[in-house]
């Protein structure tokens, strides 16, 4: 059981973390595992492990550690990962495509079950087994296969307008990959995911490190 509702995001995204190397040990066959071997294999300390762990329960014996499969079974219930989680998608551009043929969401138990444009010549080709609908279908696909998520992946000019139409269609939380802040009301979950953003750490990263080697 959670004993805070007030866990910080950064440990729930090293939780995912742990949670992918617990199963790469359960497929290579380990059975029990220290806080201090999951923290050499993510490149954290032992006592973050332990930490993180501490926000849900208690897990492990003291001089024993984990037992894998157990652990991992905790950590993707606490993720929401025992359950199948069905998720919509508008923008069949080239990012739509790969997102819409990436295999690791299937392995962590999502599907992309259907993606929409308002564009007419990408209206009715196929990604994969998908058929790209037009907007006004989303209604539909959303209430025939209980999605909660949608996944944003159009031009920034159409990020807000196309957000404000997922809620109103019933969607609860919304990954944004157009480099736009979007409004959304407060109780709407939304993380936001600018690529840019991401290499420019890069970049300052390297030049800062280059920096201080003159």
């Amino acid at each position: 059981m959670v004993k805070t509702l007030r866990v910080p995001e950064a440990t729930v995204t090293r939780l995912s973390i742990y949670s992918r190397y617990l199963e790469r040990l359960d497929r290579n066959g380990v059975t029990s595992v220290s806080s201090g071997e999951i923290a050499d294999g993510v490149g954290v300390s032992p006592a973050q492990v332990r930490k993180d762990l501490a926000y849900f329960g208690e897990f492990g014996t003291r001089g024993v550690g984990y037992n894998v499969k157990d652990l991992m079974r905790y950590t993707l219930k606490i993720l929401g990962l025992d359950r199948h989680w069905n998720l919509v998608m508008v923008g069949a551009g080239n990012l739509g495509y790969a997102l819409c043929t990436y295999k690791g969401f299937n392995m962590r138990g999502f599907s992309i079950v259907g993606v929409f444009d308002n564009d007419l010549t990408k209206i009715g080709k196929r990604i994969n087994d998908l058929e790209v609908l037009p907007m006004e279908s989303m209604p539909d696909i959303i209430k025939d296969h209980n999605v909660r998520i949608g996944i944003i992946a159009t031009p920034t000019r159409a990020a807000q307008e196309v957000a404000d139409y997922m809620i109103k269609c019933g969607m609860q939380a919304i990954l944004n990959f157009a480099p736009l802040p979007l409004t959304l009301p407060d109780y709407i979950e939304v993380r936001n995911v600018d690529l840019s953003v991401k290499l420019e750490i890069l970049t300052f990263n390297l030049g800062f490190k280059s920096a201080q080697n003159v």
